[in-house]
Parts: structure tokens; C-alpha cells; sequence
């Protein structure tokens, strides 16, 4: 038995559709088996909750009087450095863009950075921002300087587009060092300290579709609260990674470009976070209601921790010089229980991102698809898939020459 999109939407707008999350699928197929699961739901959400570095916001200012042009000039928002490289008034800001004040590689304790995932949480939250554009005048955009408080509600347009967001599985830091490490995975702690992990496992959205049959180019998706589309395959997609029997990947494999407009999202799901001599970030919340077009997607999206693996990277040593890790897999049952073996060692589990979030995300998620509020719509385009040549190479380094 098959279902098609226009199929579940009509009982998502009749309010039949039978929607459940992807913990709860986990478990309507284990009672009922894959092929009556997939004659019984129609829907399935998932969540994650998590730093996404490759975050950003365009944003459109507005016209000043006199006019200026921020475009070839310098910007910043509350001390933090947007691109000006566009138009006269618009902006893209990046979340781990800092404030020029702010510490670099600095790791003594209470250090905090500023950085543009925190400017995007205020203007979420209704704060007021300060924007200062230093520029050069020209005959149509005479004006040189601008410093002024804005809210999101003053702004033409603010969006979020994040390059790498969604990530389908990642690593395990640890740390066999004898000192102290301070990575965009947390602080990891020397000597096998501590396993930092960051994914929502069973919950996570690109581990329920893991070869994206259902999520491509205008996928909509929950992003940071409102409603958010899938621009296309993310920076780093990298959909030929090693997979199990289960077809999951082992690791980091595929991600998604991600866009959608700040003025429907929540500072709840949109956080800026300060990693300890790392420097900025935005944590993100993003979730995939995933159609259940038949008995092969009723079985993905019943995929549990127990199933999923990642593999343990020693970063003192392996990340740094881009080489793989070879300490091993660790699965997410035993992540989240609160310890993992490595190398013969109880060493305790550090989750980065929030299942509790997660679980709140699809669940609201679900509420949105039964209430009529949110349909589904098909992809426009693929996602590059495993039988594709796509690949994440790392740089091939040309020395230049002094001249």
C-alpha cells in the first residue's frame, strides 16, 4: 500500500490525519509491524535542538533620510560585523560573527563571547539593537554615517538563510591528552574526561528519512519556532558517508540549507550560545514532518537509539589534522544513558543538544499538522542521495609562492 502527498494533506485539511512523533512511531511499529503502521499514520514529525554554526540573517534596514549605502561600507549590530557587501541597505549576519571587543582563543573561566547568534535571539525576542553603518557618501546615498536602536519589527525583511543546518549524525569528542581542549564541540576534558556528543538521535529529522526520499528543495519544515523551507542540500552534504544495514549513516553525512522568516520564529528556538574558547553560535531548533508514504518509510521513521551509532573522534589528535577517528562507534542508547566504553574506560556521556527541546519540537510539530495548520508539501528537487557522487573533500592545499 501507497499513500501520495495530496492524499495526507486532504486528511490533514479534514482533520483525519493520524499524526505521531518519531519516539512514539518507534513503537506503533514494533506493536503493529511496518506494513500496518504505514496503512495506520500518516505522518511523522521529529525535532532537534542544537548549536548550527552555519547559521545567518539577511536583513533589510530600510531607508534612512538622508539616504545611505551600507554596501561597501562597515555595519555592525550591537557591536557585531554584518556583511555590507549587498545592496544600500541590506545585511546578512552570520552566527558566529563576534563584537570586536569580545575574547578570541581566550579560555580562562567565565569567558563569553558575543556574536551574531545572540543579536538574532534579541531581535527574536523584541529587544532593542543598536546599528551603526560607517560608509562613504556618494551623489544618489550622501549620507556617511548611521548609529540608531532598531527592533525586528522596524525591519522590511529579516530571514533567516542558514548555509548548514540539520546535520544527519556527527561525532563523539573525547580527548586522550593530558590537557584540556576547548572545541566548537564543548570543552572535553583531558584523559578521557568526558564524551560530547550533539544530535537528538531517534528524534533527529534527516535519521528518519536517512536516503531523503521525502525532504528536498521546498521541503516545509519547523524552523526556530515558525514555519521554514529547505533551500536545498547544506554545505558539507555529504550523502555517500558510510551507512549501516539500516541504511543510517554512520557520521556526519547529509544537511540542509535552510531559510524562513525571523518575524514568525521564537527566541525559544532560536538561542545565541557562547562556546569557552571557541567563541559564537545560535542554537537552533528545526524539525521534519515527514510523510509515511509507504511500509519502507513506516520503518525509517521507527528507527531507535538502539540502531544508531557515531563514531568516537579523539580530538587532541585525529579532528586537527582532518584524519578519522579510531576509537570506535558509540550508540545513542548508550550515549544518552549517561556513559560509554572507550578504549576500556567507563568515560561519561556530555549531550550538547537539548532532546527535551527536540521532543517539545515534534511534539508541537504534530499539533500544528493536526489542527490543519501545517501541510505537507513535496520536494520541487532531490537531495543529492547515496548512489550520488557528491562528496565532502577536505581543501587541497596549493602553497603560493612569495612574490
Amino acid at each position: 500500500m501507497s499513500k501520495t502527498y495530496e492524499e495526507i494533506n486532504e486528511r490533514i485539511k479534514k482533520g483525519q490525519a493520524v499524526v505521531v512523533t518519531a519516539e512514539e512511531m518507534i513503537g506503533v511499529v514494533a506493536e503493529k509491524g511496518a506494513a500496518k503502521a504505514a496503512r495506520d499514520v500518516d505522518v511523522v514529525t521529529t525535532g532537534t535542538f542544537g548549536a548550527m554554526c552555519s547559521s545567518g540573517m539577511f536583513l533589510n534596514f530600510g531607508h534612512a533620510k538622508p539616504r545611505i549605502k551600507a554596501g561597501g561600507g562597515k555595519a555592525t549590530l550591537n557591536g557585531v560585523a554584518a556583511y555590507a557587501g549587498l545592496a544600500a541597505v541590506d545585511l546578512y549576519l552570520g552566527a558566529t560573527a563576534l563584537r570586536e571587543t569580545d575574547p578570541r582563543n581566550e579560555v580562562f573561566p567565565g569567558a563569553f563571547a558575543y556574536g551574531g547568534g545572540h543579536v538574532i535571539e534579541d531581535l527574536a525576542a523584541g529587544r532593542d539593537v543598536r546599528l551603526r553603518v560607517e560608509t562613504y557618501g556618494t551623489d544618489c546615498y550622501p549620507r556617511k554615517r548611521l548609529d540608531t536602536w532598531i527592533r525586528l519589527e522596524d525591519l522590511n525583511e529579516a530571514f533567516l538563510f542558514s548555509p548548514r543546518n540539520g546535520y544527519q549524525n556527527y561525532n563523539v569528542a573525547v580527548n586522550r591528552s593530558e590537557k584540556t581542549i576547548y572545541t566548537y564541540m564543548g570543552v572535553v576534558k583531558a584523559r578521557l574526561g568526558c564524551a560530547n556528543y550533539s544530535s537528538a538521535g531517534q528524534l533527529s529529522p534527516l535519521l528518519n528519512d536517512p536516503e531523503y526520499r521525502t525532504v528536498g528543495v521546498g521541503t516545509r519544515i519547523f524552523l526556530g519556532g515558525g514555519v521554514g523551507y529547505v533551500a536545498g542540500a547544506g554545505t558539507q552534504h555529504n550523502p555517500t558517508a558510510p551507512r549501516g544495514e539500516n541504511r543510517v549513516p554512520k557520521g556526519g553525512a547529509g544537511t540542509l540549507a535552510v531559510t524562513g522568516d525571523l518575524k514568525q520564529m521564537s527566541a525559544k528556538y532560536l538561542r545565541g550560545a557562547s562556546f569557552q574558547g571557541y567563541g559564537a553560535t545560535l542554537m537552533v531548533g528545526l524539525g521534519l514532518a515527514i510523510p509515511v508514504l509507504d511500509e519502507e518509510m513506516a520503518q525509517r521513521t521507527a528507527v531507535s537509539d538502539e540502531e544508531i551509532t557515531a563514531p568516537v573522534v579523539d580530538y587532541s589528535e585525529a579532528y586537527p589534522q582532518c584524519a578519522p577517528g579510531n576509537l570506535g562507534e558509540a550508540g545513542y542508547a548508550a550515549l544518552k544513558s549517561g556513559a560509554i566504553t572507550v578504549e576500556g574506560r567507563e568515560v561519561p556521556t556530555v549531550p550538547l543538544s537539548s532532546y527535551s527541546l527536540a521532543r517539545e519540537i515534534a511534539g508541537q510539530l504534530k499539533e500544528w499538522v493536526e489542527a490543519g495548520r501545517f501541510l505537507l508539501t513535496a520536494p520541487v528537487a532531490p537531495l543529492p542521495g547515496p548512489d550520488s557522487d557528491r562528496t565532502f573533500k577536505p581543501l587541497p592545499e596549493r602553497p603560493v609562492e612569495e612574490e
